[in-house]
């Protein structure tokens, strides 16, 4: 993600696009392809000079700094997906491609997973 004088000059050189095209073509876009527009249009009124706050005033606590936080809870989705996010596989030290065996114990309606190797 470009930042500070770099953005300024991208941007400028992009300004024929559309805003997310622009966003883009800066960087500003997140691992599942979401374009990051807050982050950009905070990065480009900082290039431009201005300074800002974290963006969390009167919340307790600088969350903002700490970013989502694991509640260690899901839900079944509509679909009947279970999902387990990148922070709890992160907090295990779970690399990519790691494969599992799946116990389930119906009584207690518990899910284990087995590392296999």
């Amino acid at each position: 993600m470009l930042e500070g004088k770099e953005l300024l000059e991208k941007a400028k050189l992009l300004s024929k696009k559309s805003e997310d095209e622009i966003a883009k073509g800066c960087g500003y876009v997140g691992p599942s392809g979401r374009i990051l527009r807050k982050s950009f249009y905070r990065a480009l009124i900082e290039a431009k000079g201005y300074k800002l706050g974290n963006g969390r005033q009167g919340k307790i606590g600088n969350r903002a700094s700490r970013g989502r936080q694991t509640e260690f809870k899901t839900k079944v989705h509509g679909n009947g997906n279970l999902l387990i996010g990148h922070a709890y596989t992160k907090k295990l030290g779970l690399e990519p491609g790691q494969e599992f065996k799946i116990d389930l114990k119906k009584d207690s309606k518990t899910i284990y997973l087995i590392p296999l190797n």
